[in-house]
């Protein structure tokens, strides 16, 4: 028995749930369009909590000033345009997969590939 585990409660939806969820932009990032047409994302650098919560015991100034930038490709500018707050991950899905005429299932892949990488940088949330 190991007593230094530490369990943790994984809350997971289902597929058909989190396909049913609205995808909102982080009023923390910026974004500006390019000639190209891509968008250009600035996001300021977060730590991790545990890591900012040590470095505040320890007085270590935090410096928030700092910003990531990301260039989206035309393909992550598509899905980011048609992430409004009011479709759905499944509408979204849907719109791209006319745009660009792909099968439902690839532009499913894509999409929700492409939208836990954005939620992992934390600059979406699904509500």
């Amino acid at each position: 028995m190991n007593l230094f585990k530490i369990h943790r409660k994984e809350t997971r939806i289902s597929r058909t749930e989190a396909l049913q969820c609205t995808p909102v932009k982080n009023m923390h990032v910026a974004e500006e369009r390019l000639e190209t047409g891509e968008i250009l994302l600035s996001y300021p650098v977060t730590s991790r909590p545990w890591i900012a919560g040590l470095a505040k015991r320890l007085g270590i100034p935090q410096d928030s000033s700092r910003l990531k930038k990301l260039q989206l490709d035309i393909l992550g500018t598509t899905v980011w345009d048609l992430m409004d707050g009011r479709r759905t991950a499944s509408q979204i899905i849907q719109a791209f997969a006319e745009k660009y005429r792909l099968y439902p299932k690839e532009s499913e892949v894509s999409v929700t590939r492409f939208l836990r990488e954005l939620g992992k940088r934390g600059l979406i949330g699904l509500r």
